[in-house]
């Protein structure tokens, strides 16, 4: 399956930047409400060291060292207060997150825009209140999916041999990556594990949505504008550190920059540097020069633009998964064809060696036998967990 990651807020925060800087796709980016009317889908990358520079080999996947693995980033259009119940354009793009498995909030640090997006003086608007009516949104969102039918599938789950409590929720949830146990576990922390579904109040199923909501839908929030933030903004989003939440400063706009700089062979930077070289200096204008400076300033400060690291963070720290990389020729580290490490999976921390042959191919992950871990030459059990950027070569009927 492949990893599915949303970009939301509010219009105009700066959403279809963002979008445009991690994918290079064609978007339209202006400055009012609404740009994007239809989700834009796209693919960006994470970025991991590749193994091919420990091991001191040739790798022709990877760039300076760098392997850069495809996520698929939807961006959705912008939301507005009581998108739930329709507003601007409503539960559509609610539902277009539905598919993610997780969410990059892309916040206006510099509060240059109002709750609805419209365009307001710097440092007007408090950037916490966007954070709070987002995930109320959503939060409303999925208890309107969880209160739908809902005394029907509480009588049902009330009647003799009925359907378990932590079931029927998460029956309700169906395409969200919900299952029973998180209900059950959300159930728990809330004190309504013995509570029948028939007693419970709108409260009490508010509350539970908004678990589920942090479990299922867990979050980023990209500072984005970061460069002209008034420090009072970078402040209060700091504070929520605090409270779990993972806030990342950035500017979409200056990774944006760079991109195209390095696409048309002006500087040398790849995603997620914190640093650039630029090619030939004599051939820039001042203005051009001056521009690039202002970036480093704020690269500097911040260690880099904080778009690469948004979509790593969601990956590596909030979903959990690691780099694995499956080869047919243990002692080359390549494919029958001498190809150097040439697949990297993205799997979930946890995984064993027939789950990576089940990545490669459904077949070979039901003939699988064992596993060589490459680097030791060392035989792996099918119950061996997988450790980040492991390379291991799958033995299998087929």
């Amino acid at each position: 399956m492949t990893i599915m990651i949303a970009l939301a807020g509010k219009p105009n925060a700066g959403k279809s930047t963002f979008f445009k800087a991690a994918t290079l796709a064609d978007v339209e980016i202006a400055n009012y409400p609404f740009t994007t009317i239809k989700p834009n889908l796209g693919v960006s990358y994470v970025r991991s060291r590749c193994p091919s520079a420990d091991l001191k080999i040739d790798c022709k996947k990877c760039v300076n060292g760098e392997r850069f693995i495809p996520v698929e980033l939807l961006d959705v259009a912008g939301l507005v207060p009581e998108a739930h119940k329709g507003k601007g354009l409503g539960n559509k793009f609610l539902d277009d997150m539905r598919q993610a498995q997780a969410v990059i909030h892309v916040v206006d640090a510099s509060g240059a825009t109002d709750i609805e997006g419209n365009v307001v003086p710097i440092g007007s608007h408090d950037p916490l209140d966007d954070i709070k009516f987002l995930e109320n949104e959503i939060t409303m969102w999925m208890f309107g999916i969880l209160n739908n039918n809902w005394m029907k599938l509480a009588k049902k789950t009330g009647a003799a041999g009925g359907s378990k409590p932590e079931d029927a929720v998460a029956e309700q949830f169906t395409g969200l990556g919900i299952d029973d146990v998180m209900t059950r576990t959300a159930m728990l922390e809330l004190g309504l594990e013995n509570k029948p579904l028939v007693n419970w109040s709108e409260e009490d199923m508010v509350r539970l949505s908004d678990t589920l909501r942090r479990v299922s839908k867990p979050l980023v929030i990209a500072a984005n504008k970061a460069d002209i933030a008034p420090p009072q903004n970078l402040e209060k989003l700091k504070t929520l550190e605090g409270q779990g939440y993972k806030v990342i400063y950035c500017s979409a706009g200056y990774e944006l920059a760079l991109r195209m700089a390095a696409k048309n062979h002006l500087i040398d930077y790849l995603p997620g540097d914190k640093d650039f070289t630029i090619r030939e200096p004599e051939k820039l204008s001042a203005p051009q020069k001056a521009a690039l400076e202002k970036i480093r300033e704020f690269m500097k400060k911040f260690g880099g633009t904080g778009v690469q690291q948004c979509t790593n963070t969601v990956v590596f720290d909030l979903l959990n998964y690691i780099v694995a990389y499956p080869v047919e020729d243990e002692a080359h580290f390549s494919d029958k064809s001498g190809n150097v490490l040439p697949d990297a999976f993205l799997v979930k921390k946890g995984s064993t060696p027939r789950d990576l042959a089940y990545k490669v191919h459904t077949q070979i992950g039901d003939s699988f036998l064992f596993g060589v871990n490459a680097r030791t030459k060392m035989r792996l059990g099918e119950k061996h967990e997988l450790e980040n950027n492991d390379i291991i070569k799958i033995v299998s009927t087929k």
